[in-house]
């Protein structure tokens, strides 16, 4: 009798819906059961072992959109053991070439488009062996035998997700086994998640958001999924009514741009029970524009680190509580810690820590890192400010890193400012966040020139796009004389948000 692991989730529910289909792709309109997801998968497993002998731990870097054969890799992973790298098609080549430098992985699976991307990254030439994602089948029968089944230790990564900086070089915070079981557990506890439920994946696959908000607490669910490459909102107002989507999660800036389609007005959402929404604060006009349409909101909070299924703000208090990000989902334990880690009193804001088992065991290859981002008896430390209301409810106050959010992506400003100064020109560089219009927040760089530099806007632009991320890439320059600094000569971030 074949033995089929509990963390074997595509095996699973090939036993018991072998039929149901698991993720149809809205660009090519390919389905897969969730039958044919574990064969396919299974035969991946044994290619890869055999083809390129990858094993339990070694890192498999992926550069693609979300599409199902990325679902079919995720699959393997579970049965194989091999830990996923998602690359960041947003970034440059220089930012790419450090990740895959840091991961070291034993294989780089590049959809065909990003292959001249990828293929400027100078560790890339390195890599021992390549494939390409086209390549892995979609089976619907095949002869060959199950995967034999990998015993996990629960703190055994199946991702590595890279996250920027404070430092300025990205960090690649590990998630587990355990914690994609946990996350499901608060996720399906807080929310409305079953087998019948049906959601649609525009996130993209670098981003614990993509994987982990809904696709994988789905995935151990043994509901439906329509995969979005990328966010088109006419495409996504059109799929939430033709799929009967049940839950949507997205980030205030694409729930804006989905209300200022055309056929919102006219569009009808019976099935659709609420719209989860996280990444940055919604505004009030926004949530009663989507409740007008009969569709709550539920706010909540979350990071790469831990979960990212956190908190949760219920549709009853949207109004309410505005501005609140809810109270913590069931298996999430939090304490709001003053400087020297007391607990912080009533309405007194602190950093917010967390503990859990949906909680990151540390950051690859960075034991420092790792060693700084925890406290005593277990805490993660948030770098989050926020207080709590005598209901318990949580408010994010701000920030304590200087991190922004523009369009939901995460932008420290450490990352950005080490690429100004790589410019000879370039004596000092500050970046903030500053508000705006369609993305929240976008970066504003203050720069000193050096004496007698003819450096201008366009040099310091053309410079940060050939290095940078898009999103990250300042809107906004201004050149300063000076930047202010206090008393310990460090840049006053406070007096230039100011001034």
């Amino acid at each position: 009798m074949q033995h089929i692991p509990t963390s074997d989730w595509s095996a699973r529910w090939a036993l018991y819906s072998p039929s149901k289909t698991a993720f149809r792709e809205h660009e090519t309109n390919r389905a897969l059961t969730y039958g044919a997801l574990n064969i396919s998968a299974n035969t991946l497993a044994w290619r890869l072992r055999r083809e390129f002998g990858i094993q339990k731990g070694d890192r498999v870097a992926v550069l693609a959109d979300f599409c199902i054969e990325y679902m079919v890799l995720f699959a393997a992973a579970q049965k194989a053991g091999f830990i996923l790298v998602p690359l960041n098609y947003r970034l440059s080549a220089a930012e790419l070439d450090y990740m895959l430098g840091n991961a070291e992985p034993a294989l780089c699976i590049t959809e065909q488009k990003y292959q001249p991307l990828i293929a400027e990254a100078s560790n890339y030439a390195a890599l021992p062996q390549k494939m390409a994602l086209e390549s892995i089948e979609l089976l619907e029968t095949a002869a060959q035998e199950p995967f034999p089944a990998v015993v996990f230790e629960e703190n055994d990564p199946i991702f590595i997700l890279y996250t920027s900086g404070s430092t300025g070089f990205p960090k690649g915070a590990l998630y587990t086994h355990k914690m994609l079981f946990w996350n499901s557990i608060n996720t399906s506890i807080s929310l409305i998640i079953n087998s019948e439920s049906q959601t649609l994946c525009f996130a993209p696959p670098f981003h614990t958001g993509g994987w982990n908000v809904l696709t994988t607490p789905f995935i151990h669910h043994g509901a439906f999924t329509c995969i979005l490459k990328k966010f088109d909102p006419a495409a996504v107002l059109d799929l939430l009514q033709k799929e009967r989507c049940t839950i949507l999660f997205g980030v205030p800036t694409m729930l804006k741009m989905l209300a200022d389609e055309p056929a919102f007005e006219a569009a009808r959402f019976p099935d659709l029970r609420y719209a989860i929404v996280g990444g940055e604060p919604m505004p009030i006009p926004l949530i009663e524009r989507w409740h007008e349409k009969g569709v709550l909101i539920r706010q909540g909070y979350g990071m790469t680190e831990v979960g990212p299924n956190l908190t949760s703000l219920h549709q009853d208090d949207a109004m309410r509580k505005r501005g609140s990000i809810g109270r913590p989902n069931f298996y999430v334990e939090t304490k709001i810690a003053d400087e020297q880690g007391a607990e912080c009193p009533g309405d007194q804001a602190g950093e917010l820590w967390l503990r859990g088992p949906m909680v990151t065991p540390g950051y690859w290859r960075n034991p420092e890192a790792t060693k700084q981002a925890f406290a005593e008896g277990g805490w993660f430390r948030t770098g989050d400010l926020v207080r709590q209301d005598a209901d318990q409810y949580i408010y994010v106050v701000d920030r304590i890193k200087n991190m922004f959010i523009s369009g939901g992506e995460n932008v420290y400003p450490a990352e950005i400012e080490r690429v100004l100064m790589q410019l000879p020109e370039v004596a000092e560089a500050a970046v903030l966040g500053v508000p705006d219009e369609k993305w929240g927040e976008v970066g504003r760089a203050f720069v000193v020139r050096k004496p007698g530099s003819p450096l201008d806007e366009q040099a310091l632009l053309a410079h940060c796009q050939a290095h940078l991320a898009r999103y990250k890439v300042p809107k906004s320059f201004v050149f300063l004389e000076a930047l202010p600094k206090n008393d310990a000569g460090k840049i006053n971030r406070l007096a230039l948000k100011q001034g």
